[in-house]
């Protein structure tokens, strides 16, 4: 009796020191002690475990409640970390290197440091996971890079999540307490599968009276009324196949990313699966109908930064609504396939006039946009592309000077024929006529199928 106790209480001693073990290591130990209490008087064994580890239970149900509060999170805090205006100087050339460090709970970030500016640009972005569902508090502190010494504090600010409603973009411009100047955020709150995910879920547009009051919102006969709401699109992520093993393990933690301009909304993660599904509906404000929808595929780690599955960036014009498309993943330059494929379907209602008149203000600035990279194959293809420009000028030269050289009689003589009717009879319709035919051809190409590009499109399925 007294060696199953004693096997009994090693076991409960490694289950308390070790919370993190493997599952599969977790589950052995679980069954090992379960098999030992059918051989044993429950009595006695509490009595010796009493004796030997006298704290362990009210130990064990706090580190299950923290294991259980690290894995359900509520939702995912985006923040985006634009730039700052009129900060303190610090140093003794009037100036600063600021960096800012962001904390929430026991989650910590810290941005780079831009060396000598009171005026920053970070163009930076972090992501939180949210675990209280009342939002919370994200301490914000702005620093002074000093080297080879403590750093100077140059100010702090809080964001109250809870003032903030979710699944849309918020822009702060923040004052600085203890300290001076201002910090831009862009701020987004995505709530994940833990919440009520099936109310986020809803279709809107599959209710009539929703649909025929946003077709109403965005008819003719409004369209003078708040000029910048230009229309609305509404994004399914349904699901994705094939998509590529980020893990050591052959799986991947694919999360869906989905961006329009400035707005950036995220799906929860599915774990330990190469063919997600997360059925998700997103709905974004139209602000430029000329603007590019662009759907991630992420990888999420734990302790890192999450990894580049893949990638689509679909034109808001060539979107056909209600179609359930499967679009192939591309890389991050957006230059060629990756592996797997992600179901959308995609709906867009806008305003013709209200479109037309925004396509003459200037396009929104993006404030979060990867640095380019030089690619050898971007700078070959546009190579190819002026080498292509420069023959064809070469070409159409000697062509002609060959006329005037009379190389050809036939052909001088038909240029020269051809040269008095333009000149004789040149009027300036003809110069949009020449453009509008070269348009015109371009389209019979496209619609006879002999278009040499690409699409994303690998599928469409009807709804």
């Amino acid at each position: 009796m007294s060696v199953f106790v004693s096997v009994f209480a090693v076991l409960c001693i490694l289950s308390v020191c070790f919370p993190y073990l493997p599952q599969n290591m977790s589950f052995m130990l679980l069954n090992l002690m379960h098999s030992c209490t059918l051989h044993f008087n429950f009595t006695d064994f509490l009595f010796t475990l009493d004796c030997i580890l006298p704290d362990v239970s009210h130990q064990s149900l706090r580190l299950s409640d923290i294991h259980r509060k690290s894995q359900l999170w509520r939702g995912i805090v985006s923040i985006s970390l634009i730039e700052a205006h009129n900060l303190q100087p610090m140093d003794a050339n009037g100036l600063s290197d600021p960096y800012v460090k962001f904390r929430l709970g026991h989650q910590k970030y810290k941005s780079k440091t831009i060396p000598k500016t009171l005026n920053p640009q970070w163009r930076e972005q972090f992501d939180f996971h949210l675990f209280d569902e009342q939002g919370g508090f994200i301490d914000v502190t702005v620093w002074d890079k000093d080297a080879g010494k403590k750093d100077d504090f140059m100010g702090r600010c809080q964001v109250d999540l809870s003032l903030l409603s979710k699944e849309c973009t918020h822009r702060l411009d923040i004052p600085l307490d203890e300290g001076e100047g201002t910090l831009v955020l862009l701020v987004t709150l995505t709530a994940s599968a833990a919440v009520s995910i099936a109310d986020l879920s809803v279709n809107i547009l599959e209710d009539p009276r929703e649909r025929k009051e946003i077709l109403h919102r965005y008819s003719l006969l409004r369209s003078f009324n708040n000029i910048k709401d230009v229309g609305m699109v509404q994004v399914k992520v349904i699901r994705a196949e094939g998509l590529m093993a980020a893990d050591v393990t052959g799986k991947s933690d694919p999360f869906c990313v989905v961006e329009l301009s400035n707005d950036r909304l995220q799906t929860h993660t599915v774990y330990k699966n190469l063919n997600p599904e997360w059925n998700k509906v997103f709905t974004f404000n139209v602000k430029d109908i000329h603007s590019v929808l662009e759907v991630t595929v992420f990888d999420e780690d734990r302790d890192r930064s999450a990894d580049f599955l893949g990638k689509v960036a679909i034109p808001l014009l060539n979107i056909q609504n209600g179609e359930r498309k499967a679009y192939a993943l591309k890389s991050k330059e957006l230059t060629g396939p990756t592996k797997g494929v992600i179901f959308l379907e995609i709906d867009v209602i806008y305003n013709i006039v209200k479109a037309g008149m925004r396509t003459l203000i200037p396009i929104e600035q993006k404030y979060i946009e990867e640095e380019p990279r030089v690619s050898k194959q971007m700078l070959l293809q546009n190579f190819n592309r002026m080498r292509r420009c420069i023959m064809f000028l070469l070409n159409a030269g000697c062509f002609i000077n060959s006329c005037f050289e009379w190389e050809s009689p036939q052909r001088s003589i038909c240029a020269f024929l051809l040269f008095v009717v333009v000149v004789w009879n040149f009027e300036l319709y003809m110069v949009p006529f020449v453009l509008l035919m070269l348009l015109t051809w371009n389209y019979v190409l496209i619609a006879s199928g002999k278009d040499t590009r690409q699409g994303d499109v690998v599928s469409s399925v009807a709804r």
